[in-house]
């Protein structure tokens, strides 16, 4: 989960524009700035690229917290 996380980091990183942002399992996009919609779709395609999986529709709408995150993409990749 270590290597989830930091790449899990830098795609945060990067849709958001801050080299500085660090992520936690219970941070939520009410967290972040610039967490809206358009950025939601972008974090989503973002790791559906860098982690080689696809998200389902119910997966992205259920999503509470970047640790949920983690858990999908966790069970994906098994």
């Amino acid at each position: 989960m270590n290597d989830i996380n930091t790449k899990l980091t830098e795609i945060f990183q990067e849709v958001f524009g801050d080299k500085t942002l660090v992520i936690n399992d219970e941070m939520t996009a009410a967290e972040v700035a610039d967490w809206d919609s358009i950025t939601h779709i972008s974090l989503i395609f973002s790791c559906e690229q860098a982690f080689n999986i696809k998200f389902t529709l119910a997966e992205i709408a259920e999503l509470k917290n970047v640790g949920e995150l983690k858990q999908i993409i966790a069970a994906k990749q098994n």
